[in-house]
């Protein structure tokens, strides 16, 4: 037998067994050195006995989380009676580094499984005729289901100058992805240009088959630019685990210029992103709805800036300080609903001597509705003979602005458990000026497993 054969025969023999022993942790008894509800731990269920720190050694990292997040009504919005409600999600995932799981030089392969269930307060603030712009549970969206929300392989070449990524991928993961800030509310925070052209951009759980090639250049700088499949198949339930890459209705293509420096002798972490991004898939056009339909089509596209900057460090620990937050996405007019949004967001971490570990946050939101959608709204109203907003029949118009505030307070009850009541508050929810400004009080929690 030649060498490469026996040495294939070693590769397999190692892998196999690194593959069984992780088998075998897993089945293991859950005692540990960092034991069960131990505050000190990473997880609630401590550390295997050991057992997680050696395979995350070996290159085996398990992921298990759990975000809950409840919001109540308060005073007004379209329902004015207080309302209250649950959503939750689980995160199981697990990374392996394939450089130290089979020498595999720059290879990390990732797989997620997220389930998402409850219901979501948002369309009771709202008019039920046209639905809200915001959500005020971030995690309530894209349907409560079991899905594969990863499963990619992504190799770094050439001195790590170059990444490939390619598989079932989230859109946000790369792009637009923001650092600061734990809101609530998802008018704040990362993935935005999927929130407002969400029938084009798709954030988590939501995934499809695509690939980002990035180049890391000098000085903190990178380019990347990705291709993601488009199916809408990909957002229903049906679904959850698509692996057909038929019926495809285009691709998103986004492109993104970053650079995210440390700045100083705190070395204050920065995360500057600007990026434009074009959709294959046709959709309608608002000048050409007449007769009740669309009479073309036409592609999209956008564009957007994140700016987020740690301003300073306490006493000299960049883990703590405050941070500023910036973001700006801009549509096209002919096919975008939402044609422009602004946000701006600062967050304070370990703003106590004595709670060095805990969080305040604060932001605000502009979603600016589209005013060629508005006209087609109207336009449907004169077609239809309705122009009171009583009339159940009458399409409400949705024009100008809704503003979004939140602030909250993230108390880290202990490493594993993040604890988050938050305040918010929707004016003219939905963009229709007839729907009162709405209050919401809101408590999330993060725990790792």
């Amino acid at each position: 037998m030649d060498k490469s054969a026996l040495t294939c025969r070693a590769w397999r023999k190692t892998v196999l067994t690194r593959f069984s022993c992780s088998l075998l942790f897993l089945a293991a008894p859950v005692f540990a050195n960092d034991a069960p509800f131990d505050p000190d731990s990473p997880w609630l269920l401590g550390d295997w006995a050991g057992y997680r720190k050696h395979l995350a050694d070996e290159g085996v990292d398990f992921q298990v989380d759990y975000t809950t997040q409840s919001a109540a009504n308060l005073a007004g919005g379209y329902r004015t009676s207080t309302t209250m409600r649950y959503a939750d999600q689980w995160t199981f995932g697990s990374k392996l580094d394939l450089d130290k799981l089979m020498n595999w030089q720059g290879g990390q392969f990732q797989v997620t499984l997220t389930n998402r269930n409850g219901q979501n307060l948002t369309p009771y603030i709202n008019d039920p005729r046209t639905g809200g712009l915001s959500n005020v549970q971030g995690i309530s969206a894209r349907g409560d289901y079991l899905r594969l929300t990863q499963f990619w392989l992504n190799q770094s070449l050439f001195d790590h100058w170059l990444e490939v990524k390619l598989g079932r991928v989230t859109t946000n993961e790369d792009f637009d992805t923001a650092s600061v800030g734990m809101f609530q509310n998802w008018a704040m925070g990362g993935g935005q240009p999927g929130h407002w052209r969400n029938d084009r951009w798709f954030n988590a759980p939501v995934s499809q088959w695509g690939g980002r090639f990035k180049l890391n250049l000098p000085e903190d700088v990178y380019f990347q630019v990705g291709v993601y499949n488009q199916n809408r198949a990909n957002d229903t339930k049906a679904n959850g685990f698509r692996f057909d890459m038929g019926h495809g209705e285009g691709n998103l293509i986004p492109v993104e210029l970053g650079w995210k420096p440390q700045l100083g002798q705190d070395k204050l972490q920065g995360n500057y992103r600007l990026g434009m991004f074009y959709s294959s898939t046709e959709g309608g056009d608002f000048h050409s709805f007449k007769n009740g339909e669309y009479q073309h089509n036409r592609r999209a596209y956008g564009g957007y800036l994140l700016a987020e900057q740690q301003l300073f460090a306490m006493d000299g620990d960049n883990k703590r300080g405050l941070s500023v937050s910036f973001q700006y996405v801009m549509n096209d007019h002919r096919t975008a609903k939402m044609d422009n949004y602004q946000s701006l967001a600062l967050a304070w971490k370990g703003p106590f001597d004595a709670r060095p570990a805990d969080e305040i946050g604060i932001g605000m939101a502009r979603i600016h509705v589209n005013s060629d959608y508005t006209k087609m709204r109207e336009g449907q109203n004169a077609a239809n003979g309705v122009s009171d907003y009583r009339n159940p029949a009458y399409l409400p118009l949705q024009q100008g602005a809704e503003w979004n505030y939140e602030l909250y307070y993230n108390a880290k009850a202990t490493r594993w458990l993040n604890i988050r009541p938050n305040l918010q508050v929707v004016t003219k929810p939905g963009g229709v000026r007839q729907v009162q400004d709405a209050l919401i009080g809101g408590l999330a929690a993060d725990i790792s497993f």
